[in-house]
Parts: structure tokens; sequence; C-alpha cells
């Protein structure tokens, strides 16, 4: 399973936007697509759509930017996940309707994945956005975006951005 871009970048602005709180300046779009290097008017559309979850506030003009819509302690990670994801079928049984599978009716396969999709959801759900701060005190300055390249040899180098 892997959690879509929309997914990640949602979580990385409420995440910065939970690390801003300490500061007298609220967060931007900008700065949250500068400091991630992500498409601005693609997170707009990502922040405009957890602004209508209730997960964050925004303010337009001189000064405007983005809070959060509610405690950090009561933002919990699986709810987030849950609406920004649109498909959790992790294989064809999953879905309603026919399936095509040769394994069916004797498969066991799906019931393992829907139990293993369950303790995933089980182990989101144990998590609020506060847990995922380090030190709320610290400036977004702090947070630090870390890429990888892979070279010819066996191994990867890692570089902090």
């Amino acid at each position: 399973m892997r959690l879509t871009h929309w997914t990640d970048y949602s979580l990385r602005v409420l995440m910065y936007c939970a690390q801003s709180e300490s500061r007298q300046t609220v967060a931007t779009i900008q700065e949250i697509a500068d400091q991630h290097d992500i498409s601005k008017s693609h997170l707009t559309k990502i922040v405009m759509t957890l602004a209508a979850d209730g997960y964050l506030i925004t303010s337009r003009g001189r000064g405007g930017g983005l809070r959060l819509g509610r405690p950090a302690s009561e933002i919990v990670i699986g709810e987030v996940v849950r609406k920004t994801e649109s498909d959790f079928s992790m294989v064809e049984c999953f879905q309603d309707g026919v399936s095509h599978c040769a394994l069916m009716p004797s498969c066991r396969l799906k019931n393992v994945l829907a139990d293993a999709l369950k303790v995933f959801f089980e182990k989101l759900d144990s998590v609020t956005l506060a847990d995922l701060m380090v030190d709320a005190q610290d400036p977004p300055a702090m947070i630090r975006t870390v890429g990888f390249s892979l070279g010819k040899k066996k191994g990867a180098s890692v570089k902090a951005g």
C-alpha cells in the first residue's frame, strides 16, 4: 500500500502549521511550497480542502496565512488519511463487483490484507498531530528535508537538504 502525494502533502502542511504555532506570524502556502519543493498551485488546492474539512483556518491579505483549525492534539492522523485517500482496495477482491481472481472463493489473502489494513488504521488512529511534533517550540526552519540519490554502487547515498 502506498499513500498518494495528496495525503503526504496534506500531512506535511498540517505538521508545518503545528510547528509554526509558536511563531509570531502564520505559515504561508509559499513558504511550505518552498520548504518541501511542492507546486504552490497544487498545495493551494490541498490547503483549501484541509480548510473545508476544518483542519486549517486560512486568512487572505497582508499578514494572512494558515493556522490549525483545532488543536494539534485533536487532529487524529488516521482521520486525515481516511479523508485524503480515495481508495483502500489493496487487491481486486476488495472492490465491489465481480472479481476475476481464480483463487476465489477459497483464498485467505483477502482476510489477511483486511486485517493488516485494520491494524494500520488502529495505529494511525492512536496518533495525533501533536504526537508527531518533536518540540512545538522549534521554528519551522528546523524542519529539514532529506533528498535521496541512488548511486551506481550497491546502496544509496543520502544527502540532507
